[in-house]
């Protein structure tokens, strides 16, 4: 089950990297088309900027999800590594649920605000201002769950593979 469950979260990881660079494509083609469309043709399209920020929201939260799982984050491992083994594996735990913890509060906010603000329209986008909250209620969640793996591993005392290899 636990195997089941290390091969859900790899799977997350990769379709989130998948998206956040077909996030990232796409705010390329945003900001070339606002570039294109202010000097080529002299007509700004006032939604591409908002369109390209919205993007950046999605590809940013996925990406910083990706980063938990695959110990990307910021992190003070050399100083870890000089504790004894017994003490690293606690704070190493610690680490990984003040992570997840932090995971959850960001899911939690996040659906408060966007709940708040769904109701309220973009002005120059035909989405509700609370499109801007959902991308922490998604990273948040998948954070939650990698800490958890995480944790798991350590206990069973093996390592999280990283989703890309």
């Amino acid at each position: 089950m636990l195997d089941g469950y290390t091969r859900l979260c790899a799977w997350l990881s990769r379709i989130s990297l998948v998206a956040a660079v077909l996030l990232l494509l796409a705010v390329v083609l945003c900001v070339q088309w606002q570039v294109v469309g202010r000097y080529v043709f002299n007509d700004t399209p006032t939604w591409a900027e908002a369109l390209a920020m919205l993007l950046v929201l999605y590809m940013t939260s996925l990406g910083v999800a990706v980063g938990v799982r695959d110990a990307g984050h910021i992190g003070l491992e050399s100083l870890v590594m000089l504790l004894p083994e017994k003490l690293r594996l606690k704070l190493e735990i610690l680490i990984h649920a003040l992570v997840g913890t932090f995971g959850f509060l960001m899911a939690k906010s996040g659906w408060l605000w966007a709940t708040m603000k769904w109701n309220e329209r973009k002005p120059m986008l035909p989405v509700p201002e609370g499109a801007d909250y959902v991308p922490l209620v998604i990273a948040g969640g998948l954070i939650v769950l990698f800490c958890a793996e995480h944790i798991i591993a350590l206990l069973r005392g093996i390592e999280v593979e990283p989703a890309w290899n």
